[in-house]
């Protein structure tokens, strides 16, 4: 009866050491750095820098857009006021001589060039 027992005892030891063999095996595959999780993991890893890096360079030039916009925006409002200040000192000029033109009082007189050049 003992060596029937000593019998199945080796036989469970060596079952559990192939056991523990191929699961080794597959674990050794699974966390390969180049097929397994691990190179998975190793090349997520690398696309997650990638990925950071892009995103600092683009909130950088995105600032650098943002105040250059601002920039404008402030020479455009500039240009605005000066252009407000230009029509309000229109309104103090004399109303134009109609006689020496031979228009209608209040119309528009349009002048492509200098009064004496020739025309074409």
């Amino acid at each position: 009866m003992d060596a029937i027992a000593n019998i199945f005892l080796a036989g469970g030891a060596l079952g559990a050491a192939a056991y523990c063999f191929i699961l080794s095996r597959r674990l050794q595959r699974f966390t390969d750095l180049e097929k397994g999780v691990g190179g998975a993991v190793a090349v997520l890893s690398a696309q997650v820098d990638d990925l950071t890096r892009a995103l600092a360079r683009a909130q950088g030039r995105a600032g650098e857009s943002a105040a250059s916009l601002a920039a404008a925006s402030d020479r455009a409002e500039a240009a605005a006021g000066r252009l407000e200040l230009l029509l309000a000192t229109l309104h103090d000029l004399p109303e134009p001589d109609t006689a020496a033109n031979g228009s209608a009082p209040g119309a528009t007189v349009f002048v492509r060039g200098p009064a004496g050049a020739a025309r074409p």
